[in-house]
């Protein structure tokens, strides 16, 4: 059992953690093992009815091409949906990583950062395959890339997640006319909005999500219809889920949740700020939607949040004055223009109705002043009669005017509002914060809908990740969170921000037990009532859930996370007869889209001029190359290139390639292979191979995984996406004095098929690459992280808030503390090209993946 570790001190680097546990699933290496599991046997499909609310007849119903598999809906009807394996990818600490850039202190550290991962090393290998969903471990957050269909279906049938998230936010493609662009490149946030050939010298720029759809508006409705139905079977009974939408399909939006989630789970429609204003002939548009529906209306999870209430004299609680020698008038007009202020001492209020409706069982004479007042007819005094008026009157709350008594209201009461639905700072909150991604929702419109509906230690789920803004969000504020996204440029931009954000440190109720799931210290502010002041009780008090206490003497960081993919074990052989029907024409189907794709766009590497757009591509009837494609070179000559084709759900291995290059040494007559897939083996390596008639370069070509979205094809095939993966040159430089080694990445290599040469890139090209300094073979565990290719000012910002949090730490701590200062050497190379020093012992394994500005990732491992 893991030795418990102390509380940190206030200069280390903390996290949150959290109690809960996940299922134990499979690393990427261990793929295929689970099939053994009991869990998975016989479990490949689940089915859903696409009519989940009973009373269907109660409510109109939308109606879209392709709604019901049965037409006019007489039967039952069932959403097919495949059920595949998550596996592990790469498990990171941030607050590891951190520690590693303060110069050493205690041999503990080390000791510490040992136990990273350990829930995963312990289990024997004997053991893994009836272990994985039945063994449980630490929790971890989760990135997972794939589509969120599929993703959503696994966590829902092979974890048992059903039932069990608090939260979904869904922020899918607005519409079929959405104009906004796919960031290809990391570092480039500058997308021209609209233009599919709109091309700068280096990144490009290509539409994003497939936003114009196959069968325009009626694939987006089953598109989202498909991932609300698995959504629903996620939440809790308290749950919510929260749809971001424009106001071009909303209405279409509101009507499909009613019948999923049922017309009366309606929460709210809220209306948020997004800009100034966006193009239009007509009104501009300055706001998106949110549709809010709960599992369960009746018992949702619902935390009021307000806001501080803007003064206006003349307005609100601000229309009379009190003024200190207690007499008492309205606001000027002068007042309210600001030409002259209000007396001192002077308090503003409103004077407020003081009888209720229905008359009381006798009359009710009140006597103020010297004037007698009586509640006008069928009604009564709001306060107890008569002790509890007569406190009113005592405490000055009384405010006479003609002929009858009214209560006076304070601005000071509760200079608060509770927030509804209608969001107009969110401007400033969304577009003044930094820009991560192309299309990003601002923090605040997260931040109220996390705190309305979740509790510290709940579970949000966000299936379009995006920049990773939910996840950011929930992180801050001590939820757990999934988040999904098919694009590698997303999650890496989203695992990137997670890796290096710092947060404040909130209080937590359960300091001594560290359980988050106590929730944090709040502010609580008074909230003074005529109730309260005529029954002579204290006043209420209410929680502002957006301010807990903080202690700014601690740096927070993310806690664990692991990032996860979506695969399938093997691919079905081509001679497999037995192959289902529908599977054979899905697959053909994904081919003819893959062909297309090439024909339409090519294969990219990155650069405008290098960019083989094949003149036409062949089907071969041979299952190592069972396609051929030309293209022209720099001088006009057709060229001819063989491809591999990797499995819709899986990876393509070493022996798949080894095969294919066989088969095509042996034809001779090709300049190119090119190896498609959407993961690959580790050990696949691009290179040049040798054959009679001369030499052949293979290259591995990632395909999009939109691609795997059924109904997603775009009409403009001229989007598809194929970029190919670089071939990182690796170095391990060995210091016998110190018994150290050092990783050091020297390039990175792309084929240029046009001028049909292996180029090198710029060192631009690397994003940031990763170590795992003590792999065991199986589980990448993130110890030591380098940002080559980002902006070299975002982490300048980034360590000035750890100076100051080391700095201001050192003053008081400074006779327990031994140098705590940042290691400057640790520093310098976070941003390069150089590891930090490894022991260097016989056997241990060393793992380097390096992700390209193009979210293309290769790993490889070195042995010491």
């Amino acid at each position: 059992m893991a030795k418990k570790q102390n509380p940190p001190t206030p200069a280390d680097p903390t996290a949150y953690t959290h109690q809960d546990k996940r299922p134990y699933i499979p690393s990427e290496t261990e793929a295929g093992a689970e099939q053994f599991n009991p869990k998975v046997q016989g479990h490949s499909t689940h089915l859903l009815d696409k009519n989940p609310i009973i009373h269907r007849g109660q409510d109109p119903e939308l109606k879209w091409l392709g709604k019901y598999d049965h037409e006019g809906g007489n039967q039952p009807d069932y959403l097919k949906l495949d059920i595949r394996s998550l596996y592990r990818h790469e498990h990171i600490r941030p607050q590891e990583l951190m520690s590693r850039l303060y110069r050493e202190r205690l041999a503990e550290a080390n000791a510490q950062l040992g136990l990273f991962g350990q829930d995963y090393q312990q289990v024997d290998e004997l053991d893994k395959p009836l272990s994985y969903y039945q063994h449980h471990a630490a929790w971890e957050n989760r990135l997972i890339l794939g589509d969120s269909l599929s993703v959503m279906t696994s966590l829902l049938e092979r974890e048992g997640l059903g039932q069990k998230v608090q939260m979904v936010y869904l922020d899918p493609p607005y519409g079929i006319k959405y104009g906004s662009n796919w960031q290809i490149k990391l570092n480039n946030r500058t997308i021209v909005d609209g233009k599919d050939d709109d091309l700068s010298k280096q990144p490009e720029q290509i539409k994003a999500f497939r936003d114009t759809w196959e069968l325009g508006i009626h694939s987006y409705l089953s598109y989202l219809r498909d991932r609300l139905l698995v959504a629903r079977e996620l939440l809790t009974e308290s749950g919510s889920c929260f749809v971001q939408i424009s106001d071009e399909n909303v209405h279409l939006v509101r009507n499909l949740m009613d019948e999923i989630f049922g017309s009366e789970n309606f929460v709210s429609l809220i209306s948020f700020k997004t800009t100034s204003g966006f193009d239009s002939n007509t009104l501009p548009r300055v706001g998106d939607y949110i549709v809010w529906y709960a599992l369960n209306k009746t018992v949702v999870k619902y935390k009021k949040l307000y806001e501080g209430q803007e003064i206006t004299l003349g307005e609100g609680n601000a229309k009379w004055l009190l003024l200190e020698d207690g007499t008492y008038r309205g606001v000027s007009s002068t007042e309210k223009a600001g030409l002259v202020t209000i007396p001192t001492n002077a308090k503003l209020y409103n004077p407020d109705n003081l009888v209720s409706q229905g008359a009381a069982s006798s009359p009710q004479p009140f006597e103020h002043l010297g004037k007698t007042y009586l509640p006008p007819a069928n009604s009564h005094w709001k306060a107890n009669y008569p002790t509890g008026m007569r406190r009113l009157a005592d405490q000055g709350r009384i405010h006479v005017a003609k002929d009858s008594i009214r209560y006076r209201r304070f601005s000071d009461d509760f200079p608060y509002q509770l927030i509804g639905n209608l969001w107009t700072d969110t401007a400033t909150g969304s577009f003044t914060d930094e820009k991560h991604y192309v299309v990003q929702t601002g923090l605040k419109v997260l931040q109220r809908c996390i705190l309305m509906t979740t509790d510290p230690g709940d579970l949000v789920i966000d299936p379009t990740c995006g920049s990773g803004t939910t996840a950011y969000v929930a992180e801050q504020w001590g939820r757990r969170w999934i988040t999904i996204d098919t694009s590698r440029i997303a999650l890496n931009i989203a695992k990137t921000r997670l890796m290096t954000a710092s947060f404040p440190y909130y209080r937590l109720y359960d300091e001594a037990g560290q359980d988050i799931r106590q929730g944090f210290v709040y502010k609580e502010v008074p909230h003074i009532t005529l109730k309260s002041l005529a029954n002579d009780e204290p006043p209420a008090t209410e929680k502002l859930y957006d301010q807990p206490e903080e202690d700014k003497k601690r740096l927070r960081v993310a806690g664990p996370f692991t990032v996860e993919t979506l695969q399938s074990l093997n691919p079905v052989a081509p001679e497999e007869l037995e192959t289902p029907a529908e599977e054979l024409e899905s697959q053909a189907q994904f081919e003819a889209r893959v062909f297309a794709g090439l024909t339409a766009s090519g294969v990219r590497n990155g650069a405008k001029n290098e960019q083989a757009v094949f003149l036409r591509v062949e089907r071969r009837a041979s299952p190592a190359l069972p396609a051929e494609g030309y293209w022209r070179d720099a001088d006009g000559r057709e060229r001819k290139a063989y491809f591999l084709l990797g499995p819709r759900f899986g990876t393509v291995s070493k022996s798949q390639v080894n095969d294919a290059v066989k088969e095509c040494r042996q034809l001779g007559d090709a300049d190119w292979l090119v190896i498609l897939g959407f993961s690959f083996d580790d050990a696949i390596e691009n290179r040049e191979q040798t054959m009679n008639a001369g030499t052949f370069q293979v290259t591995r070509a990632r395909i999009g995984e939109d691609l795997l979205q059924e109904g997603l094809l775009k009409k403009d095939k001229k989007a598809a996406s194929f970029v190919t993966i670089g071939e990182p040159e690796i170095g391990l430089l060995r210091d016998e004095a110190t018994g150290t080694a050092t990783v050091e990445v020297r390039g990175l290599d792309i084929w240029d098929p046009i001028n049909n040469r292996l180029a090198a890139r710029s060192v631009e090209d690397i994003a940031y690459w990763m170590l795992d300094d003590d792999y065991d073979g199986s589980n990448f565990l993130v110890r030591q992280v380098f940002f080559c290719g980002g902006e070299k000012g975002e982490f300048k910002k980034w360590r000035a808030k750890l100076d100051g949090q080391a700095s201001a730490t050192a003053k008081k701590k400074a006779e327990q503390t031994l140098r705590i200062e940042l290691d400057e050497d640790a520093w310098e190379r976070l941003y390069g090209f150089r590891s930090h020093p490894i022991e260097a012992k016989k056997g241990r394994q060393v793992a380097v993946r390096v992700i390209s500005q193009f979210g293309e990732e290769s790993t490889r491992v070195l042995t010491l």
